[in-house]
């Protein structure tokens, strides 16, 4: 008998569901901050076992999305201005990392893969459609990441990611993603000219916009 057979593929799988749909929930605000969450309740509403949710519960802990107590309950953390900067201030180093690597390496279907997701962007923006603008700017800076083919680098933007859209998801509804697509256009622009430097720089405008806010931010929960 193969030996791949016996591996355990469909529990890995499980507990990726699970950690993929309770995440979306607590980006999307489903799982409101503050919300006590329950392994049993949760693997009731997803069809699942406890076993997959308790796992993604403790990478949930881990990305900084709930906080649990041994003997106690686990509750989605809530949204505190200091932890989504901090996190947003590693991310913001990330990308800018990345499309320093990624630029002279981009291909002209990079570019175009980018500039469609800049156009389904620009038209989730115009809907007031924030699932659709924030996938779209996923795949849109997902170009790069993927060409600048650093495993550590896009390890770090996934596990930190999810703290920072939840803020950016109240700056979209609140009609701020506009402005965002005009800079997508000239960070695209950049790389189609192997122009890392100006990349970079437009990079750094864009995760500019939303820490500026976080500065002028109280800390404390919003």
């Amino acid at each position: 008998m193969s030996v791949v057979t016996l591996a355990p593929v469909s529990r890995v799988l499980l507990r990726d569901v699970a950690l993929q749909r309770i995440r979306a929930a607590i980006v999307s605000g489903d799982l409101e901050p503050g919300a006590v969450v329950k392994d049993a309740e949760l693997a009731a509403r997803l069809g699942l076992s406890v076993a997959p949710v308790r796992a993604a519960l403790a990478r949930l802990a881990d990305e900084g999305l709930v906080e649990a107590k041994p003997q106690s309950r686990t509750r989605v953390t809530p949204l505190r201005v200091r932890d989504v900067r901090d996190a947003a201030v590693v991310v913001r180093a990330m990308h800018e990392l990345a499309v320093r690597e990624a630029v002279p390496a981009v291909t002209p279907d990079d570019v175009a893969a980018m500039r469609a997701a800049n156009g389904r962007f620009a038209a989730a923006v115009r809907a007031g459609d924030v699932d659709a603008a924030l996938a779209a700017d996923d795949d849109l800076h997902g170009v790069l990441l993927a060409r600048c083919g650093n495993a550590a680098l896009t390890a770090t933007v996934e596990r930190l990611t999810p703290a920072v859209r939840r803020l950016e998801r109240r700056r979209f509804a609140a009609a701020h993603g506009g402005e965002s697509v005009d800079l997508h256009d000239r960070l695209i622009a950049a790389c189609a000219a192997s122009d890392a430097g100006t990349a970079v720089a437009t990079t750094t405008e864009i995760w500019t916009a939303l820490l500026s806010e976080l500065e002028e931010t109280p800390d404390g929960t919003v």
